[in-house]
């Protein structure tokens, strides 16, 4: 194995040059976050209405979080037809947080499907407090603030649902949806077309 010693100048070069082309990847990628945060935010939408209109008794509401899976597969097929087609390396930061994304969603899927009756009242302000440590961890990586702000506003609604009356909590979801996923995606995307004008 050839081992070359790089001087500090050049091992902050190529950092640098890891982060910008794993932020370029996620750019050409926010409809992906977009993608989720409207999911998320359609998902509890639809379930606060049918708590509203007391539909919820007629029918179980557990079909709406068919979505999550669904997204699971589009966001999938999505990577895997990119990385075929454009035969792109992937970063180590890019690797780690799609790895990140893949074991933090199958994660929720399970506390949500299996644990949510022992997580009770707690299975919401857990949920966004998780996603909002991934959305945190994803922006410090991609130095990308708007991703990072949404991430701490999302904790705090995070840590604010717990106060709150469990009636709301389909709200907050919605709210942090918005916040932590849907307007830093748009973001994402906007800094990509500046980049590619």
């Amino acid at each position: 194995m050839n081992k070359t010693n790089l001087t500090p100048e050049e091992s902050l070069l190529l950092i640098t040059k890891t982060i910008e082309e794993t932020k370029q990847r996620f750019q050409e990628n926010g409809h992906i976050i977009i993608l989720w945060g409207t999911i998320t935010f359609i998902v509890f939408l639809s379930q606060y209405i049918l708590v509203l209109l007391e539909l919820h008794k007629v029918m179980d509401i557990m079909w709406t979080c068919i979505l999550f899976p669904l997204g699971g597969v589009y966001t999938y097929i999505y990577f895997r037809r990119k990385v075929e087609k454009k035969n792109i390396p992937m970063t180590i930061i890019g690797r780690t947080i799609g790895t990140m994304g893949w074991v933090f969603g199958v994660n929720l899927l399970i506390l949500g499907f299996i644990f949510g009756r022992q997580l009770d009242k707690a299975a919401v302000p857990i949920f966004l407090i998780l996603l909002a440590l991934f959305i945190i961890m994803t922006g410090i990586s991609l130095k990308f603030k708007p991703l990072t702000i949404g991430g701490i506003l999302l904790n705090i609604i995070g840590f604010g649902t717990f106060l709150i009356n469990t009636d709301y909590y389909g709200l907050s979801m919605m709210v942090g949806s918005v916040v932590g996923l849907i307007i830093p995606g748009i973001l994402l995307n906007r800094a990509n077309r500046k980049e590619h004008v």
